[in-house]
């Protein structure tokens, strides 16, 4: 009895019935007196009783219903509450169909898998708890309390991407969660930096709702961009300027000048070009020539159109490992059927189709020197450490940017500025240097990045020289990620952000 149900030991145990799968407790409240919660004055006298039905943990795999006899008391204070009924705080909770200590198991639960999971597992626990049942008890967990932190982490996260946003607030030094907006607006963010005021400094991306939310409410406060959405926005350019110079670095394939395609994009850009040169705006080039706006944009800011000619990007396939074979025949025999080719390489265990071999000599890359490899992967040669690379990783990378002059200028820019992510007192300074050697290079996206580092550089600046980062509020975010996904499509606002503020 003390072990098996030691969290009764306020009330008097009288039997214990084994029904199979059920196991019934019946016990009573002590006969002490108890105090009246509305004046405070202890009786003993009763009016009469009634029995409450509440569940407990489950022992040896069995449901445990306890039945308690609970004593209704005459107040003796004349003017206040005729009777009331006695409450044993910390075994039986009011209005509650379970007990303190099964509740508490049960929250535990439902805090981290909440409904339909934490109903399955509560319920292999023989613990049997709805769906909504649990949800409920999930929205009484008592949130933590409120408090104004000295450094505030700011970021959004997606509700329904591309349509519905909200914004989560952090401590950046303790990366406990503060609370939940529920949108991305200044007017919002404005409202509740006015109502919890002590914030000195706030971390937050590159958002000019944000930075003007901030500015509004705190003027004083220090706004710190965040360091990863810098290194991001630069990887974004980067991918952008490799991919404009494909048809310098590349070297496999045939030459990306051939085709439709390339000449409907130097076309075009002799049309944009052509109005630009009468004095005609964008938007009536886009009218004129059926583009869209960014289109025409993306011509304008090219100064020459083998620069938006892409290089062709070729994936592996079952002809790859054949590719010697295929080029030592070809010059023996430059007229070789292709059948008599096909043959040839499945004696030496070619599996693939005949169709598939026809599509790799057309496409050229028997004679190619190797497999044309992706602006994307380019970039990311380009933007990992070089200690971090392997040899023929860092070879190829030395290859392909000396092959270019301006992927060698932006090879050295980018390494430059991965040094200034190390804060530094001197950083703002070096970044000034940075931004004119940017601006001297023919690198026009990573023109655009540097003036996007202008419209924000106090905020730039400070996450370049300060230790304050939003690191904590991303990884807030990639939780938050997990509980919609447990809750997708089900759960409202008011029960995302209780989740989220517990953590």
């Amino acid at each position: 009895m003390k072990v098996a149900f030691s969290g009764l030991s306020p009330l008097v145990v009288e039997e214990v019935i084994d029904d199979g799968e059920l196991i019934r407790v019946r016990t009573r409240t002590p006969d002490a007196p108890a105090t009246c919660p509305g004046c405070g004055v202890e009786t003993s006298r009763v009016h009469g009783y009634h029995l409450r039905t509440v569940v407990d943990l489950p022992v040896d795999e069995r449901r445990v219903v306890v039945v308690v006899r609970v004593r209704r008391l005459v107040c003796p204070t004349r003017g206040c509450r005729q009777t009331f009924r006695e409450q044993l705080p910390g075994v039986l909770d009011r209005y509650q169909r379970r007990t303190s200590r099964l509740a508490r198991q049960v929250g535990v639960v439902v805090r981290e898998l909440a409904g339909r999971a934490g109903a399955r597992v509560l319920s292999a626990l023989r613990v049997l708890v709805s769906r909504h049942s649990a949800l409920r008890a999930l929205l009484r967990l008592p949130l933590p309390a409120p408090r104004v932190p000295r450094v505030l982490g700011v970021d959004d996260f997606a509700l329904r991407r591309g349509q519905r946003y909200a914004t989560v607030l952090i401590d950046a030094e303790t990366r406990q969660r503060i609370d939940v907006l529920p949108d991305r607006l200044a007017g919002s963010l404005e409202a509740w930096l006015r109502a919890h005021p002590g914030v000195e400094v706030v971390c937050r991306d590159g958002s000019g709702a944000y930075a003007e939310a901030v500015r509004r409410a705190l003027p004083h406060a220090l706004q710190v961009g965040d360091r990863w959405h810098l290194w991001h926005n630069l990887a974004e350019a980067v991918l952008k300027e490799i991919a404009a110079h494909s048809a310098c670095w590349a070297k496999a394939g045939p030459p990306p000048s051939e085709g439709p395609r390339a000449a409907t994009t130097r076309e075009r850009w002799a049309q944009v070009h052509d109005l630009l040169d009468h004095g005609v705006g964008l938007l009536e080039c886009s009218r004129r020539l059926g583009l869209a706006l960014n289109t025409v944009k993306r011509y304008a800011r090219i100064s020459e159109p083998e620069r938006l000619i892409r290089a062709p990007q070729y994936r592996s396939t079952l002809v790859d490992p054949y590719r010697d074979h295929l080029r030592q025949r070809r010059e023996q025999d430059p007229a070789v059927p292709v059948l008599r080719l096909f043959d040839e390489i499945t004696q030496l265990g070619y599996t693939g189709s005949l169709n598939l071999l026809y599509r790799y000599i057309s496409q050229g890359r028997v004679e190619a020197d190797r497999p044309a490899i992706s602006p994307r992967r380019l970039t990311r040669y380009l933007l990992t450490a070089p200690d971090r690379l392997t040899d023929r990783q860092r070879e190829l990378l030395d290859t392909l940017t000396a092959a270019c002059p301006e992927i060698t200028a932006l090879a050295g820019l980018v390494r430059s500025f991965a040094a200034l992510l190390t804060p530094a007192d001197d950083n703002a300074e070096r970044l000034t240097v940075w931004i004119a050697e940017a601006r001297a290079e023919d690198l026009p996206h990573l023109h655009a990045f540097t003036r996007g580092l202008e419209l924000d550089r106090d905020a730039v600046n400070a996450a370049l020289t300060c230790d304050y980062h939003n690191g904590g509020t991303e990884g807030v975010n990639t939780k938050t990620k997990l509980i919609k996904r447990q809750m997708y499509g089900r759960a409202g606002f008011p029960l995302l952000r209780h989740r989220i503020l517990l953590g």
